[in-house]
């Protein structure tokens, strides 16, 4: 669900209805500090860092971005340091925080199971994110993206309020060469808390990615996403390599179904994603022996999203114009993976997609590649940066071709744009599944809105209750 589209407010709905409600756990650093420098309207940062149990801590976030009056429009946000292998504390302590405030917001006002969702790809604040998760009681970790093999151990680790470590992957480093991420609860706390270890869900695409895990990973799987090729963000890339229609997108084929026989036999539980939703999709995940579904795309545009509600408006006017389709461009992400995008049928770029020129920035590097330089030491490189520099790091321009900046476009989708001197706002970036167009069924021509609980009474009005998750 993006960069705080499946944030604290949808996560908190679909909970209170007795359904897994999950917070995207991407770029939390990064909203806390722009949420407090916008003033938080509500107050409700200022509630949950209320409750986060090192005072000091809390207050030396609060006092470093906070501004009562709020930050001009024309006025960029405070910039946040990248992550990397050696962050400084201070980004340390921000991260844990965001992720305790976020998921303490979902889990507020009822009784319900809460779960934080984050990507493999994204290494470098994985530990202290968790980290602030498990202190806020999070029920599940969802993670995708990549092998997330080392994941359970790490929760088991953390659990217990032992220090931990997660290997890097570097770009051209030799055999030999390992570089790990350390986190150390006691050193963070002061004391050696003991927190409860959540359910850890892998997102796969493949029976052989959820056999390798349960034999391989570092300690529990308790059950498995199962993820296809039409759900929304990041794809698995097709296998046997990628070859591409007319319309320029990945052909996907039998090969990139999984084998839900295999995972079943796997005997534990596991939900069905990419264009699932609905009361016939339910029954027929059901039969195919699925825990329940995870439903994206039909969340991401209701009311309690986190999608900026302008943006969200456009693309729903689309919806119900037909103006509005999904593309899968193998290109946009720095990743490497194919990524969707909300365009016009005519392909034309418009504000609902930052596919438009924009000035190459790298100011926040979440989806860095992290490189082994000349001299031994790692060094941080983007495809979506500006081409001289990636050049300059050691990459391939042709590897920058197509490349955009998520980051940022995905935070300013959640309404939590950079503005920069001489070139302005920052352009959204809006991602959804292929199930966008059937959001139809939730709008009318004087109804371009719709709630989560319309979402999840469409979903139960024929299923078993229990079979619904964010």
């Amino acid at each position: 669900m993006g960069v705080g589209v499946s944030g604290w407010r949808l996560a908190q709905a679909v909970s209170k209805r007795g359904h897994l409600g999950v917070v995207a756990g991407t770029a939390l650093d990064v909203m806390l500090a722009r949420r407090l420098q916008n003033g938080d309207p509500g107050g409700h940062m200022a509630w949950a860092i209320a409750h986060f149990p090192y005072v000091e801590i809390a207050r030396r976030v609060w006092e470093q971005y906070f501004l009562a009056k709020g930050k001009r429009a024309v006025q960029p946000f405070k910039p946040v340091p990248m992550h990397s292998l050696n962050p400084p504390r201070a980004l340390v302590e921000l991260t844990v925080l965001a992720s305790f405030v976020e998921v303490l917001l979902a889990k507020s006002g009822h009784h319900g199971v809460v779960g934080i969702n984050q990507l493999a790809k994204i290494q470098f604040p994985t530990l202290p994110s968790l980290f602030g998760a498990m202190l806020a009681g999070v029920d599940y970790v969802l993670m995708g993206a990549g092998i997330p093999r080392a994941i359970p151990g790490v929760l088991d680790g953390l659990a217990a309020g032992e220090a931990v470590q997660l290997k890097v992957e570097v770009e051209e480093a030799g055999g030999d060469d390992e570089w790990t991420m350390q986190f150390d609860p006691q050193d963070f706390c002061g004391g050696r808390p003991v927190l409860k270890r959540p359910r850890f869900l892998p997102i796969i695409s493949s029976a052989t990615l959820a056999i390798a895990l349960v034999k391989k990973s570092s300690g529990r799987v308790d059950g498995f996403v199962v993820e296809g090729s039409l759900a929304g963000g990041h794809n698995a890339p097709p296998r046997g390599g990628v070859q591409l229609s007319e319309q320029g997108e990945p052909i996907y084929g039998e090969k990139d179904v999984a084998d839900l026989d295999k995972i079943k036999a796997l005997g534990l539980p596991f939900w069905l994603a990419g264009n699932f939703a609905g009361p016939e999709k339910l029954r027929e995940a059901e039969q195919l022996g699925a825990a329940g579904v995870q439903v994206g795309t039909a969340f991401a545009f209701s009311d309690e999203s986190g999608i900026e509600p302008g943006i969200k408006r456009r693309v729903l006017e689309g919806v119900w114009n037909g103006t509005a389709e999904v593309f899968t461009d193998p290109l946009a992400s720095p990743t490497g993976y194919p990524f969707k995008v909300v365009r016009h049928v005519d392909g034309t770029v418009t504000e609902l997609s930052a596919m438009e020129p924009r000035n190459r920035t790298c100011d926040l590097g979440y989806l860095r590649h992290a490189y082994k330089k000349e001299d031994g030491s790692l060094g941080y490189r983007c495809p979506a940066e500006p081409v001289e520099s990636f050049v300059r790091k050691g990459g391939h321009a042709e590897d920058t071709l197509g490349r955009v900046c998520l980051c940022n476009g995905l935070l300013a989708t959640a309404g939590l744009p950079q503005w920069h001197e001489g070139s302005g706002v920052e352009p959204p970036i809006v991602t959804a599944g292929d199930f966008l167009l059937q959001l139809k069924h939730f709008l009318a021509k004087e109804k371009l809105h719709y709630s989560a609980h319309e979402v999840i009474d469409w979903l139960l009005s024929a299923a078993d209750p229990e079979m619904v998750t964010t």
